[in-house]
Order: C-alpha cells, then sequence, then structure tokens
C-alpha cells in the first residue's frame, strides 16, 4: 500500500497525463480518484502518490465569524452616531449623562475598531484558507515490480516507463555521440577515509579504462589522508581534487555523514562546475564500459543482492519511528547506496533531503538499518529515479554470474571488512 503526498505544482501535469491535456483540475468527486495508479511524470520530477486536491471552499466557521464581526462592527458605530446625536440634543454640559455617554462612545468605539480590526485580519485569513491545500492519505496498492520477467528475459522498464539499463538495451557509440554534443562535464565523489585509501588506486585506474571515457570527468575525492593519494595518470579533460575531511572511529558515522558532504559541494561547487554528479564507493573496481546510456536526472542502481527477492524480505527500516521506515507492503526495488547519480540540482535534493531525515532520527538517537542507504530506498520509493541501472552497474566480486547478468560492469570487491574498518 502506498500513501504519499504530491505537491499541488504537480496536479496540472498528473491532469494532463489522465486526462490527455485536460486542463480541468481534478475535484474531490472524481469516480477516478479512489482507483487510479496514480503515476506522475514531468520533466523536474516523477513522484508516486494519491493525489492532492485543493479545497476551493472556505470554512463555514470562518464565514460565519466575519458575518458576526461585520454586523458587530456596524452596530458599534450606529450606536457611536446615535449617542452623540442624543448628546448633542439632549445633554447639558459636566452633567452625569453626558459623562456616561463620553464613557459609552468611548467604549463603543474601542470595540467597534477591534472588530473591524478583526474583520480584516479574518477576512483575509479566510481568503488564504480558502486555497488551503486539502490532502487525501489513499492507500494504493500494486504488484512488487519484476526485474526479470517469467520467461525468464530481463526487463528494460520500470512500471513508470523509467528505462532498466541492461547489456543489449542501448546503442554505445549512439548514446554517447549524443551526449557529446552536449559538452557536459560529470563530477564523481569518492569517499576514502582510513584504510580505504588502499581501494583508491584500482578505483581510479580501472574507472580511467571505462568510465566515461571520451568525456570531461572530475572526480572529487573525500579523505582524511590526503598523503594516501595515489599517482593515477588521467586522461585528456579528466582531474583529481583532494579533499580532506575529519577522521571518524566509527564507519557507520562515516557512511552517515556522506550526504551531508555531497550536499555541501554541490552548494559550494558542483552547481556552477557540473552538469552531473555520481557518487560512488571507493571499494570497487570498473571491469566494463560505464557510459552515456546511465544518464539521467536521477539514477539509482538496484542492488544485486536483492534483485529477484520479494520486497517484504528487503532490508528496509522497518520501524516506523525512523524518518527511513517503509512497511512490508510497500517498495519497488531495493536500491545500492554505492551509485546515486544524475543531474546536479536532482542529485542536491536526493542529498539534502536524505541529510535532513538522517538529522531527525539523530536528534531522536535512531539509525537507520543500513544508514544512507536505507535513507536513499525511501526516497527513490516517493520520488522515483528517471533511470535505473541494472545490476551490471553494482556487482560482487564474490557472487557467480547469473543467467540475467551478461556483462559485470563495476564490482564491489572482496574485502575483510574487520581489517579496513576502524570498527566492527
Amino acid at each position: 500500500m502506498v500513501s504519499c503526498l504530491v505537491e499541488l505544482q504537480e496536479l496540472t501535469v498528473l491532469t494532463k497525463h489522465f486526462c490527455r491535456h485536460n486542463k480541468t483540475p481534478l475535484s474531490p468527486s472524481c469516480p477516478l480518484l479512489p482507483c487510479m495508479h496514480i503515476i506522475i511524470w514531468s520533466t523536474d520530477r516523477l513522484t508516486v502518490g494519491p493525489p492532492m486536491i485543493t479545497d476551493t471552499k472556505p470554512k463555514a466557521g470562518i464565514m460565519k465569524v466575519n458575518f458576526f464581526l461585520f454586523f458587530l462592527a456596524l452596530t458599534g458605530f450606529s450606536l457611536i452616531g446615535h449617542s452623540v446625536l442624543r448628546v448633542t440634543k439632549d445633554t447639558k454640559p459636566n452633567s452625569e449623562m453626558m459623562k456616561f455617554l463620553q464613557n459609552a462612545n468611548t467604549l463603543l468605539l474601542v470595540v467597534a475598531f477591534v472588530s473591524l480590526t478583526g474583520l480584516i485580519f479574518l477576512g483575509y485569513s479566510s481568503t488564504s484558507l480558502r486555497y488551503k491545500e486539502k490532502r487525501f492519505c489513499l492507500k494504493l496498492s500494486y504488484k512488487q515490480p519484476s526485474v526479470v520477467g517469467p520467461d525468464g528475459k530481463v526487463v528494460p522498464v520500470t512500471p513508470w516507463l523509467s528505462p532498466i539499463v541492461w547489456e543489449g538495451t542501448f546503442d554505445p557509440l549512439l548514446i554517447d555521440s549524443i551526449y557529446r554534443q552536449q559538452n557536459i562535464t560529470i563530477a564523481t565523489t569518492v569517499f576514502a577515509l582510513g584504510k580505504y585509501t588502499q581501494f583508491l588506486k584500482d578505483f581510479l585506474e580501472s574507472a580511467e579504462q571505462n568510465y566515461f571515457v571520451g568525456f570531461r570527468v572530475h572526480y572529487y575525492l573525500f579523505t582524511d589522508q590526503p598523503e594516501q593519494v595515489p599517482e593515477v595518470k588521467l586522461g585528456e579533460e579528466r582531474q583529481l581534487t583532494v579533499l580532506k575531511v575529519p577522521s571518524s572511529n566509527r564507519w557507520q558515522e562515516i557512511t552517515l555523514r556522506r550526504m551531508e558532504k555531497l550536499e555541501k559541494l554541490i552548494e559550494s561547487r558542483l552547481v556552477n562546475e557540473a552538469d552531473y554528479v555520481f557518487s560512488l564507493d571507493v571499494d570497487t573496481k570498473f571491469y566494463g564500459r560505464w557510459g552515456a546510456e546511465s544518464l539521467g536526472r536521477l539514477i539509482g542502481v538496484i542492488h544485486p543482492g536483492y534483485y529477484q527477492t520479494a520486497r517484504e524480505q528487503f532490508p528496509y527500516e522497518r520501524r516506523p519511528e525512523s524518518q527511513a521506515f517503509i512497511p512490508y507492503a510497500e517498495g519497488d526495488y531495493y536500491y545500492g547506496g554505492a551509485v546515486i547519480g544524475g543531474l546536479v540540482k536532482d542529485v542536491y535534493e536526493a542529498a539534502k533531503t536524505c541529510r535532513e531525515q538522517l538529522d531527525i532520527d539523530a536528534a531522536k538517537s535512531i539509525e537507520a538499518a543500513w544508514q544512507e542507504e536505507s535513507h536513499l530506498n525511501k526516497y527513490f520509493l516517493y520520488n522515483k529515479p528517471s533511470k535505473v541501472l541494472s545490476p551490471e552497474y553494482l556487482w560482487q566480486d564474490f557472487k557467480p554470474h547469473t543467467n540475467e547478468v551478461k556483462i559485470i560492469r563495476f564490482s564491489q570487491v572482496i574485502k575483510n571488512y574487520a581489517a579496513v574498518r576502524p570498527n566492527p
């Protein structure tokens, strides 16, 4: 069951999608509303969830208050005028009646002023409330998407019409030539702290042979040991920037802070220096081509350990008190946290949101099951990737080849975690 909220600005796009460019907004009485499988498609964002309907009727209580205050204001002004007339015609100076009416006039004037002020304020408020968003938390059920069909063939597209990139689903020469004309820069962030610097040489050397060959690539390396960065010959229009960061005695903390580092790097530099950005794990190696077929607005990769697993068995965060919580009946794929990419602005939104959710959890002394990977999966559940990379783009060296994975392009290397991590 899916329960989420769709931004008001996307409602028109949703209506166009389902009503064939009918620009009339959906109403709460729309017969399609309860049964739609909501898919909002736009060039900026793809979000799945129930539609949000605008309530255009002012609240009845506010209207009654407005009418009452209006009546009270008019009555006050009328009494003031009437009292003034009475004073002018029927009273003598310095009489007790004159003093009483003067006090009454003063009181009525204050009441009328306050009433008029309240009328103006609440009148403005009711106008604002007239357009207040009313959210309908519909729960929509749908089958878990498959990566491999019943016939054993790979599935090349998601239910929300994003491509799943497999060998044989693209022409590498054609797609590279299209993107080269755009003169793009691809930023790539890598984190190598502590003993993880030992993986840098293989990572960089294999990347130079396979990763966006012929494109402008800028590596941004976060490390606490700049002196351990190996000398690797880089190709033309490819460069490496080393960014020193503090050490940590917990690998979980290193993982948790990656989204924050990525967010700040985009804010300070990448927004002006790159078109696309990928964040990749360093304890990996490239074994095959990784090119422009992987580019898109927002990119996720299917985890190699769970691509044929029922979503009830995904290692999502299952505690409701965590911001990364995903119920057992929800989920599309289990995405690997070793790869995230896309346009700079879209990756920024993903990193910023995950960082905010991580901070909320931290304030409650909660650490999600798989740190930032858990929060990334939550983000992708409600902000669908525009392109999904198959397990070819994130394999594990200890896993045997399967019938579905014809080529291994990028893989996590075999390592002794006790030897490289600062803590168990």
